[in-house]
């Protein structure tokens, strides 16, 4: 054989040991993965791709159904599967290859979880989240249910935000995010750019372009007042959240709500003085409702 049909041959060779393994890995067949493994590494030792393959090999190996008894042991499983795992799927499979694979390793580990009680200062070592990763939104937003108190707490109404729109879309969930743009601009910020909504995600661009706040992600909680000036039409939506913590941002957005309430009524006089009153709370907030009238 030639010099260069033996380069083909071998190049074919390495390709087919290599899909081999990551066949064997897809199928969660770790038997079949870890001979393909072998194989692949006694023909070619010095692949780049054999550690990588070997990351996802070691973790069907390691797949068990045990509950975890404590926080610590879900934390370390998962800290493995977010900095080890998943970018050695994300490279050996591909972007939708691996958040299919993975799923299923954190549907796992939410099973797992399932006995652990939530504590605020570990939020991510707990079922919801894990749900939510493994793509089981019906799963997590039972699971959030039981926390006590979720909605005045920013994780689990994170959870519950995320769970509600990936089931049933943003007019399901507004009131939610309302909620916790108040509770937690940082966290409503994570959420909505993670998600990328395509009715949401271009009005959070237009309020981070025009808004006129202190520069920072804490405007975010004005976001909800800022929606009725763009959207009065989301009025009856938005005016399901919940009282939070009464701060100026959600004083804002109720007084928008009463304004709204007022201009429909014809009441000028009373608008008149409600305006002075927006005015005086945010003077951007104010001009972007004005803008409208």
């Amino acid at each position: 054989m030639q010099p260069m049909q033996l380069d083909i041959f071998e190049h074919s060779r390495d390709t087919m040991l290599r899909n081999d393994v990551v066949l064997a890995i897809e199928r969660h067949d770790a038997i079949a993965a870890r001979s393909a493994w072998r194989i692949f590494s006694q023909d070619f030792p010095s692949d780049e791709t054999l550690p990588l393959l070997g990351v996802l090999v070691r973790a069907l190996e390691r797949r068990v159904s045990t509950a975890f008894s404590e926080h610590d042991a879900l934390r370390a499983a998962r800290l493995e599967l977010t900095h080890q795992i998943g970018p050695a799927a994300l490279r050996m499979l591909g972007k939708n290859g691996a958040a299919t694979w993975l799923g299923a390793l954190w549907r796992e580990l939410a099973q797992r979880s399932a006995q652990l009680v939530f504590i605020a200062a570990r939020d991510e070592d707990h079922a919801a989240p894990l749900w939510l990763l493994g793509g089981e939104w019906s799963a997590a937003l039972d699971c959030v249910a039981r926390i006590a108190s979720w909605r005045r707490i920013p994780a689990p109404l994170a959870w519950m935000a995320e769970a509600r729109l990936r089931m049933n879309g943003l007019d399901a969930a507004l009131a939610l995010l309302v909620e916790l743009a108040w509770l937690s601009p940082q966290r409503f910020d994570d959420l909505t750019q993670r998600i990328a909504d395509p009715r949401l995600e271009p009005l959070r661009k237009k309020f981070d372009a025009s808004f006129e706040g202190d520069g920072d992600v804490a405007d975010l909680a004005w976001f909800p007042a800022w929606l009725l000036t763009e959207k009065p039409a989301l009025a009856n939506l938005l005016g399901e959240a919940q009282r939070s913590l009464d701060t100026a941002p959600e004083q804002a957005m109720r007084l928008l709500l009463e304004l709204l309430r007022l201009e429909r009524q014809g009441r000028h006089h009373a608008v008149v003085a409600r305006r002075k009153v927006l005015r005086d709370l945010h003077p951007s907030l104010y001009a972007a409702y004005m803008a409208t009238r």
